[in-house]
């Protein structure tokens, strides 16, 4: 019997602070306008702030997931998962740093593969380390999106990472330029860019995204793109993120 699935896709970058989380977020709002059931898991295991920023509080982490599934204790996803909304859950880091040494890559698949199966798309933040969680990430996703600023280190280690995917046949990616990171460097032109990265700018986030009150709208935990004046005011970063939310589900309709 053929089972739907959904689609799984995560943010990495080469370097941090280059907007992974915000943007993921987004990218998330602008899937529930197209009705589409959203899991978000924040796989930043020792800082992650998804429950912050989207001012949640929750008592299961991804840590007790694991810890379940180790033990043969798992029933439900959504034993695990916090709602914001009808259409969009998120299933936390751990409260407790410490917590994060103790989840084992080797139940990372499993745990997005069990996602799939709820949800019409699992979206999945990182930080930026190549350790062996996030391999196991990389390695399990449908889709990953690299996060990258005009920043000379940002770029240079852009490089020499998809240099690596490259050289292993992993083509599953696409690049994000977020100018709105910070809208004061602009080291470089796109041409220059996709020079330096060997790759295309599959999007780009534009500087009219930067926005000086952040923290208020995240204190109050807000996703931007729901908000109803954001087609309007953002036209081009909007249709950038529909763009990249259509890409991603082309195909949508996965099947075992």
């Amino acid at each position: 019997m053929k089972i739907k699935k959904g689609k799984s896709l995560c943010f990495f970058s080469a370097k941090g602070g280059v907007g992974k989380t915000t943007n993921l977020l987004n990218l998330a709002g602008i899937l529930e306008q197209f009705d589409k059931k959203v899991l978000i898991i924040d796989m930043d295991l020792y800082s992650g702030g998804i429950a912050t920023y989207l001012n949640k509080k929750f008592d299961k982490s991804i840590y007790h997931l694991a810890f379940d599934l180790m033990n043969n204790k798992f029933n439900d996803i959504n034993d695990y998962t916090v709602m914001v909304d009808d259409y969009i859950d998120i299933l936390c880091a751990p409260k407790d740093p410490r917590d994060a040494n103790k989840i084992e890559a080797k139940y990372i698949d499993d745990i997005i593969k069990k996602a799939e199966l709820k949800y019409d798309a699992v979206l999945i933040d990182t930080n930026h380390s190549l350790n062996d969680i996030n391999l196991t990430i990389l390695d399990s996703v449908d889709q990953i999106y690299f996060m990258v600023t005009n920043d000379p280190l940002d770029l240079k280690n852009l490089k020499s990472l998809l240099t690596i995917f490259d050289s292993l046949n992993m083509n599953n990616y696409k690049v994000i330029l977020n100018n709105s990171r910070d809208p004061f460097k602009s080291y470089f032109s796109n041409y220059e860019i996709k020079k330096i990265i060997n790759h295309r700018l599959d999007y780009t986030i534009s500087v009219e995204l930067f926005l000086k009150d952040i923290e208020k709208l995240i204190m109050k935990g807000v996703i931007i793109s729901l908000d109803r004046k954001f087609a309007d005011i953002m036209t081009k970063d909007y249709q950038a993120f529909v763009t990249m939310a259509t890409d991603f589900l082309e195909g949508d309709n996965k099947d075992e």
